[in-house]
């Protein structure tokens, strides 16, 4: 194996991380999943704002009928319905371990699914020049011991939030996900150490990579086994689409709990660029919709008794336009809606400020404006949850937007 092979292979898949937080009160851990939307999902379908007049009216076609009707939105209260593709989430919702944060997402204005993408990712809105992503740096914010698996990335293709120079464990997609590779050969391993005794970067790199991949794997092997894309490929930036999330989300669900030492995660799901036939209560959208609904609850059952512990983030670079294009879909637009799920969530609720869809109140005349920064959604998460202190986030956050007002509300008490 190439030199140049070895730390692209290990400083990705496996390395030297800090080990799990210390255990908080009854030594439970504190877990926090994202789950990111790659392609700009269409929040306004995922939680309708059925009580206003402006969005039927924008949306002839495509526009979920009311809760109550065929067809109809689950009711969340008296203005938003949930789609009903989702219907596995509405027992979360229900039992208080669900809420949503409407009209979210970056306060810079672009609608490059690339460069928004990049913009969450790097934690670091309008700046381009981030060299790492702000899970990275979460990592190395938090104190502890090193442990190999204590953030863990699921996918084909290290994605930009876990970039840095703290190492992440690697779980491929479907359930060949940790096939044996040449790195996990005994003689391999033997030969590697001894050609780079004296380079203590690589040596870390390997101990770490084989450490954590031993790991993992006694993990799966303790009873996890046997468990459409987008207008623009780009936007989806590699991640798979909704339809095998549901046995992937499990199985990531089933190693976090199975693994004491791993305390992050994160996970991609691709195919959210409607702009053609979006559809409403059924189509394209209602579809993937579906299968995302099924992969989060599969997520809470893998989870086990680890849902307790865990937060659960799901977001998307950007929303989409309130008016229905001339293809039958949406357009890029600006506002979007974060998802909070997890046993740690004061759910059964909406949070942030609402702005309406009247004219004079969308950004640029055409788009769900932003009034909560995603920052301000998951800093007191970090706080509050993984006991991050204020200095330490202003290294995750270095920009960060005043406190959010509704931060006491994110989490039971």
């Amino acid at each position: 194996m190439l030199r140049r092979q070895l730390l692209n292979f290990g400083a990705f898949t496996l390395g030297g991380l800090p080990l799990a937080l210390a255990h908080a009160q009854g030594g439970a851990q504190k877990k926090l999943v994202v789950v990111m939307l790659r392609g700009a999902v269409d929040g306004l379908s995922v939680v309708a704002p059925y009580g206003e007049r402006e969005y039927a009216a924008n949306r002839p076609q495509i526009a979920l009928p009311a809760p109550g009707a065929d067809d109809g939105l689950l009711q969340l209260n008296a203005l938003f319905g949930l789609h009903p593709s989702l219907a596995p989430l509405k027992r979360h919702w229900d039992g208080g371990q669900l809420a949503f944060v409407h009209a979210s997402g970056s306060p810079d204005p672009t609608r490059s699914h690339f460069d928004a993408q990049d913009y969450f990712e790097s934690g670091t809105p309008g700046r381009k020049s981030t060299p790492d992503g702000w899970m990275n740096r979460l990592l190395t914010a938090l104190p502890g011991e090193p442990s190999p698996t204590r953030a863990i990335s699921q996918g084909s293709t290290p994605p930009r939030i876990f970039a840095g120079t703290a190492s992440v464990a690697s779980l491929g997609l479907g359930p060949n996900a940790m096939q044996r590779r040449a790195i996990d050969d005994p003689q391999i391993q033997a030969g590697l150490a001894k050609l780079y005794a004296n380079d203590a970067q690589f040596s870390s790199t390997l101990r770490d990579t084989t450490e954590g991949r031993g790991e993992m794997s006694r993990s799966m092997a303790s009873g996890m086994g046997g468990e459409g894309r987008s207008m623009d490929p780009s936007a989806d930036a590699g991640a798979p689409s909704a339809r095998s999330f549901a046995a992937d989300a499990r199985r990531l669900g089933t190693l976090i709990r199975k693994d004491p030492h791993t305390q992050l995660a994160f996970t991609a799901v691709g195919g959210w660029d409607t702009h053609v036939n979006q559809g409403a209560a059924r189509g394209q959208l209602a579809n993937r919709l579906s299968g995302l609904g099924e992969g989060l609850d599969a997520l809470s059952v893998g989870l086990g008794d680890a849902y307790k512990d865990t937060v659960i983030v799901v977001c998307s670079e950007f929303g989409r336009t309130l008016r229905q294009n001339g293809n039958g879909g949406t357009d890029h637009g600006r506002g979007n809606v974060i998802w909070l799920l997890g046993g740690p969530v004061a759910g059964g609720q909406m949070l942030g400020e609402w702005p309406g869809l009247d004219r004079s109140a969308l950004a640029d005349g055409r788009d769900l404006a932003v009034r909560t920064d995603f920052r301000q959604v998951l800093s007191p998460l970090l706080q509050r949850h993984l006991g991050l202190s204020e200095t330490a986030l202003a290294t995750v956050f270095p920009q960060a937007p005043q406190t959010w007002r509704y931060a006491d509300k994110l989490l039971r008490a």
